[in-house]
Protein backbone atom coordinates (compact mmCIF):
# COMPACT_ATOMS: atom_id res chain seq x y z
CA UNK A 1 0.00 0.00 0.00
CA UNK A 2 2.65 2.11 0.70
CA UNK A 3 4.59 1.33 -2.32
CA UNK A 4 1.45 2.11 -4.17
CA UNK A 5 1.01 5.64 -2.46
CA UNK A 6 4.45 6.58 -3.35
CA UNK A 7 4.02 5.06 -7.20
CA UNK A 8 1.64 7.61 -7.14
CA UNK A 9 3.32 10.43 -6.19
CA UNK A 10 6.07 10.26 -8.36
CA UNK A 11 3.58 9.64 -11.26
CA UNK A 12 1.46 12.77 -10.33
CA UNK A 13 4.76 14.67 -10.02
CA UNK A 14 5.84 13.68 -13.46
CA UNK A 15 2.60 14.10 -14.68
CA UNK A 16 3.12 17.93 -13.52
CA UNK A 17 6.32 18.44 -14.85
CA UNK A 18 5.21 16.81 -18.53
CA UNK A 19 2.30 19.54 -18.52
CA UNK A 20 4.20 22.50 -17.48
CA UNK A 21 6.84 21.68 -20.08
CA UNK A 22 4.05 21.45 -22.80
CA UNK A 23 2.90 25.03 -22.15
CA UNK A 24 4.17 27.93 -24.00
CA UNK A 25 7.01 29.51 -21.82
CA UNK A 26 6.69 31.82 -19.30
CA UNK A 27 8.01 35.20 -20.54
CA UNK A 28 9.60 37.23 -17.70
CA UNK A 29 10.93 40.62 -18.66
CA UNK A 30 13.30 42.71 -15.97
CA UNK A 31 15.18 46.26 -16.15
CA UNK A 32 18.76 46.97 -16.60
CA UNK A 33 20.53 46.83 -13.12
CA UNK A 34 22.32 44.56 -11.17
CA UNK A 35 19.41 43.77 -8.56
CA UNK A 36 17.17 43.09 -12.03
CA UNK A 37 19.93 40.76 -13.54
CA UNK A 38 20.40 39.01 -10.20
CA UNK A 39 16.32 38.62 -9.82
CA UNK A 40 15.72 37.67 -13.51
CA UNK A 41 19.08 34.79 -12.50
CA UNK A 42 17.63 33.80 -9.65
CA UNK A 43 14.01 33.20 -11.05
CA UNK A 44 14.82 31.28 -14.15
CA UNK A 45 16.65 28.85 -12.38
CA UNK A 46 14.07 28.35 -9.37
CA UNK A 47 11.19 28.34 -11.79
CA UNK A 48 13.05 25.85 -14.30
CA UNK A 49 13.76 23.65 -10.75
CA UNK A 50 9.94 23.80 -10.26
CA UNK A 51 9.48 22.24 -14.18
CA UNK A 52 8.32 25.90 -15.70
CA UNK A 53 9.90 27.20 -18.76
CA UNK A 54 10.47 30.52 -18.79
CA UNK A 55 12.06 32.62 -21.20
CA UNK A 56 14.18 35.69 -19.62
CA UNK A 57 14.11 39.17 -21.60
CA UNK A 58 16.52 41.91 -19.69
CA UNK A 59 17.77 45.19 -19.93
CA UNK A 60 13.56 46.00 -20.87
CA UNK A 61 12.44 50.01 -20.13
CA UNK A 62 9.91 49.91 -17.12
CA UNK A 63 7.00 51.42 -19.75
CA UNK A 64 8.53 49.17 -22.49
CA UNK A 65 7.67 46.25 -20.06
CA UNK A 66 4.07 48.07 -18.83
CA UNK A 67 2.53 48.09 -21.96
CA UNK A 68 4.06 44.63 -23.37
CA UNK A 69 2.25 43.03 -20.00
CA UNK A 70 -1.15 44.40 -20.47
CA UNK A 71 -0.58 43.87 -24.18
CA UNK A 72 -0.43 40.19 -23.62
CA UNK A 73 3.50 39.92 -24.80
CA UNK A 74 5.18 39.46 -21.60
CA UNK A 75 3.91 37.20 -18.50
CA UNK A 76 5.43 38.43 -15.43
CA UNK A 77 8.31 41.16 -13.99
CA UNK A 78 9.89 42.31 -11.11
CA UNK A 79 7.78 45.40 -10.24
CA UNK A 80 8.31 48.15 -7.21
CA UNK A 81 5.38 49.46 -5.28
CA UNK A 82 6.11 52.87 -5.57
CA UNK A 83 7.03 52.95 -9.55
CA UNK A 84 3.49 51.95 -10.42
CA UNK A 85 1.96 53.91 -7.62
CA UNK A 86 3.71 57.21 -9.48
CA UNK A 87 4.76 55.82 -13.17
CA UNK A 88 1.53 54.43 -14.04
CA UNK A 89 -1.08 55.04 -12.08
CA UNK A 90 -0.25 58.75 -11.22
CA UNK A 91 -0.40 59.21 -7.21
CA UNK A 92 1.53 61.25 -5.56
CA UNK A 93 0.07 60.88 -2.52
CA UNK A 94 1.89 59.93 0.62
CA UNK A 95 1.43 56.11 1.58
CA UNK A 96 2.78 53.69 3.85
CA UNK A 97 4.36 50.91 2.54
CA UNK A 98 1.36 49.14 3.03
CA UNK A 99 -1.00 51.37 1.48
CA UNK A 100 1.13 51.65 -1.36
CA UNK A 101 1.51 47.64 -2.09
CA UNK A 102 -2.44 47.66 -1.48
CA UNK A 103 -3.47 50.61 -3.61
CA UNK A 104 -1.41 49.26 -6.67
CA UNK A 105 -2.85 45.45 -6.16
CA UNK A 106 -5.95 46.95 -6.48
CA UNK A 107 -5.56 49.51 -9.56
CA UNK A 108 -3.18 46.82 -11.60
CA UNK A 109 -6.19 44.18 -11.35
CA UNK A 110 -8.28 46.26 -13.50
CA UNK A 111 -5.71 45.61 -16.52
CA UNK A 112 -5.27 41.77 -15.65
CA UNK A 113 -2.19 41.99 -13.90
CA UNK A 114 -1.69 40.39 -9.95
CA UNK A 115 0.24 41.72 -7.64
CA UNK A 116 1.76 38.73 -5.47
CA UNK A 117 3.50 38.83 -1.84
CA UNK A 118 5.94 41.72 -1.99
CA UNK A 119 9.66 40.97 -0.60
CA UNK A 120 10.75 42.33 2.64
CA UNK A 121 12.91 45.32 0.96
CA UNK A 122 12.52 48.84 -0.02
CA UNK A 123 14.64 50.14 -2.77
CA UNK A 124 13.83 53.28 -2.92
CA UNK A 125 15.90 57.16 -2.50
CA UNK A 126 17.95 57.66 0.20
CA UNK A 127 20.60 59.91 2.01
CA UNK A 128 24.10 58.54 3.14
CA UNK A 129 27.03 59.24 5.14
CA UNK A 130 30.26 57.50 5.62
CA UNK A 131 29.59 54.89 8.84
CA UNK A 132 32.18 55.98 10.93
CA UNK A 133 31.38 59.65 10.97
CA UNK A 134 28.08 59.45 10.75
CA UNK A 135 28.70 57.54 13.94
CA UNK A 136 31.04 60.31 15.51
CA UNK A 137 28.91 62.80 14.89
CA UNK A 138 25.12 61.18 16.00
CA UNK A 139 23.79 61.60 13.27
CA UNK A 140 20.90 58.82 12.25
CA UNK A 141 18.22 60.62 10.48
CA UNK A 142 17.01 63.22 7.76
CA UNK A 143 16.68 65.12 10.37
CA UNK A 144 19.71 64.99 12.35
CA UNK A 145 21.53 66.03 8.71
CA UNK A 146 19.61 69.01 8.27
CA UNK A 147 20.14 70.00 12.22
CA UNK A 148 24.19 69.49 11.16
CA UNK A 149 23.67 71.39 7.95
CA UNK A 150 21.98 74.18 10.22
CA UNK A 151 24.45 74.26 12.44
CA UNK A 152 27.76 74.82 10.42
CA UNK A 153 25.39 77.48 8.51
CA UNK A 154 25.54 79.53 12.07
CA UNK A 155 28.99 78.88 13.36
CA UNK A 156 30.81 78.18 10.25
CA UNK A 157 29.48 79.56 7.33
CA UNK A 158 32.87 78.87 5.27
CA UNK A 159 32.82 75.37 5.65
CA UNK A 160 29.94 74.26 3.24
CA UNK A 161 27.92 70.88 3.66
CA UNK A 162 28.67 69.30 0.43
CA UNK A 163 25.31 67.14 -0.76
CA UNK A 164 26.09 64.87 -3.55
CA UNK A 165 22.91 64.17 -6.28
CA UNK A 166 22.35 62.97 -9.82
CA UNK A 167 21.66 65.16 -11.78
CA UNK A 168 17.78 64.00 -12.26
CA UNK A 169 16.68 63.88 -8.73
CA UNK A 170 18.21 67.29 -8.68
CA UNK A 171 15.79 68.91 -11.33
CA UNK A 172 12.55 66.53 -10.64
CA UNK A 173 9.54 68.57 -9.51
CA UNK A 174 9.30 65.40 -7.12
CA UNK A 175 12.90 65.87 -6.07
CA UNK A 176 15.53 68.04 -4.17
CA UNK A 177 13.10 71.17 -3.84
CA UNK A 178 10.14 69.34 -2.19
CA UNK A 179 12.55 67.59 -0.38
CA UNK A 180 14.12 70.97 0.89
CA UNK A 181 10.67 71.98 1.73
CA UNK A 182 9.80 69.12 3.91
CA UNK A 183 12.69 68.80 5.77
CA UNK A 184 13.08 72.45 5.60
CA UNK A 185 16.92 71.71 4.34
CA UNK A 186 18.61 75.66 3.53
CA UNK A 187 21.29 74.93 0.82
CA UNK A 188 23.09 77.20 -1.33
CA UNK A 189 23.58 76.49 -4.98
CA UNK A 190 27.19 75.80 -4.56
CA UNK A 191 26.25 73.07 -1.34
CA UNK A 192 24.60 70.38 -4.24
CA UNK A 193 27.14 68.97 -6.41
CA UNK A 194 25.55 66.94 -9.69
CA UNK A 195 27.36 64.30 -10.63
CA UNK A 196 26.57 60.59 -12.67
CA UNK A 197 24.74 58.47 -10.05
CA UNK A 198 27.09 55.61 -10.03
CA UNK A 199 29.70 58.60 -8.94
CA UNK A 200 28.18 59.39 -5.10
CA UNK A 201 28.49 56.06 -3.84
CA UNK A 202 32.33 56.97 -4.69
CA UNK A 203 32.38 60.70 -3.21
CA UNK A 204 30.48 59.44 -0.34
CA UNK A 205 33.31 56.86 0.13
CA UNK A 206 36.42 59.06 -0.34
CA UNK A 207 35.05 62.27 1.36
CA UNK A 208 34.66 64.49 -1.67
CA UNK A 209 30.81 65.43 -0.48
CA UNK A 210 29.40 65.13 3.18
CA UNK A 211 26.81 63.16 2.36
CA UNK A 212 24.79 61.87 -0.95
CA UNK A 213 21.55 60.33 -2.80
CA UNK A 214 21.93 56.65 -2.98
CA UNK A 215 19.21 53.54 -3.61
CA UNK A 216 19.09 51.88 -0.41
CA UNK A 217 19.83 48.10 -1.67
CA UNK A 218 22.62 48.95 -4.15
CA UNK A 219 25.62 47.21 -2.66
CA UNK A 220 27.52 49.70 -2.72
CA UNK A 221 26.08 50.59 0.18
CA UNK A 222 27.38 47.89 2.28
CA UNK A 223 30.16 46.87 0.21
CA UNK A 224 31.64 50.75 1.03
CA UNK A 225 30.73 50.38 4.61
CA UNK A 226 28.22 53.73 4.18
CA UNK A 227 25.68 54.40 6.57
CA UNK A 228 22.09 55.34 5.32
CA UNK A 229 20.09 57.47 7.11
CA UNK A 230 16.62 57.37 8.66
CA UNK A 231 13.70 59.35 5.68
CA UNK A 232 12.25 60.42 9.27
CA UNK A 233 9.31 62.57 8.00
CA UNK A 234 8.65 59.98 5.32
CA UNK A 235 9.38 61.87 2.03
CA UNK A 236 10.36 59.08 -0.11
CA UNK A 237 7.92 56.49 -1.28
CA UNK A 238 8.42 52.67 -0.40
CA UNK A 239 9.67 51.10 -3.54
CA UNK A 240 8.61 47.28 -2.80
CA UNK A 241 10.49 44.91 -5.30
CA UNK A 242 7.00 42.03 -5.87
CA UNK A 243 6.48 39.36 -8.85
CA UNK A 244 3.78 40.83 -10.74
CA UNK A 245 2.67 38.25 -13.76
CA UNK A 246 -0.85 38.61 -15.71
CA UNK A 247 -4.04 36.69 -14.09
CA UNK A 248 -4.49 34.58 -17.17
CA UNK A 249 -0.50 33.80 -16.83
CA UNK A 250 -1.44 32.49 -13.20
CA UNK A 251 -4.40 30.37 -14.28
CA UNK A 252 -2.60 28.78 -17.46
CA UNK A 253 0.20 27.46 -14.76
CA UNK A 254 -0.49 26.00 -11.50
CA UNK A 255 1.61 26.60 -9.05
CA UNK A 256 3.30 29.70 -10.32
CA UNK A 257 2.29 31.92 -7.79
CA UNK A 258 3.62 29.86 -4.73
CA UNK A 259 6.51 29.50 -6.40
CA UNK A 260 7.03 33.50 -6.96
CA UNK A 261 5.99 33.84 -3.45
CA UNK A 262 8.54 31.87 -1.94
CA UNK A 263 11.32 33.33 -3.68
CA UNK A 264 10.46 36.84 -2.62
CA UNK A 265 10.16 35.51 0.96
CA UNK A 266 13.92 35.24 0.97
CA UNK A 267 14.64 38.28 -0.25
CA UNK A 268 15.08 41.27 2.03
CA UNK A 269 17.64 44.40 2.16
CA UNK A 270 20.22 43.20 3.88
CA UNK A 271 20.01 39.97 1.23
CA UNK A 272 19.81 41.98 -1.74
CA UNK A 273 22.39 44.81 -1.20
CA UNK A 274 24.73 41.77 -0.21
CA UNK A 275 23.73 39.76 -3.52
CA UNK A 276 24.50 43.09 -5.48
CA UNK A 277 27.62 43.92 -3.75
CA UNK A 278 28.94 40.06 -5.22
CA UNK A 279 28.17 41.61 -8.92
CA UNK A 280 29.40 45.19 -8.60
CA UNK A 281 32.29 45.09 -6.48
CA UNK A 282 33.48 41.56 -5.97
CA UNK A 283 32.81 40.93 -10.27
CA UNK A 284 30.88 37.92 -10.07
CA UNK A 285 27.79 37.44 -12.77
CA UNK A 286 24.42 37.69 -11.63
CA UNK A 287 24.01 33.56 -12.83
CA UNK A 288 26.33 32.72 -10.07
CA UNK A 289 25.33 34.87 -7.35
CA UNK A 290 21.91 33.64 -8.36
CA UNK A 291 22.80 29.88 -7.97
CA UNK A 292 24.86 29.75 -4.75
CA UNK A 293 21.99 32.14 -2.93
CA UNK A 294 19.65 29.63 -4.07
CA UNK A 295 21.80 26.20 -2.98
CA UNK A 296 22.20 28.15 0.19
CA UNK A 297 18.34 28.51 0.69
CA UNK A 298 17.98 24.73 -0.13
CA UNK A 299 16.06 26.08 -3.45
CA UNK A 300 17.94 24.14 -6.39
Amino acid sequence: MNLKKKWLGWFAAALFISVQAQAAPIILATKSFTEQHILSAMTVQYLQKKGFQVQPQTNIATVISRNAMINKQIDMTWEYTGTSLIIFNHINKRMSPQESYDTVKRLDARVGLVWLKPADMNNTYAFAMQRKRAEAENINTMSEMVAKIEHIRQTDPDNNWLLGLDLEFAGRSDGMKPLQQAYQMDLDRPQIRQMDPGLVYNAVRDGFVDAGLVYTTDGRVKGFDLKVLEDDKGFFPSYAVTPVVRKDTLEAHPGLAEALNTLSAQLNNDVISSLNAKVDIDHQSPQQVAREFLQQKNLL
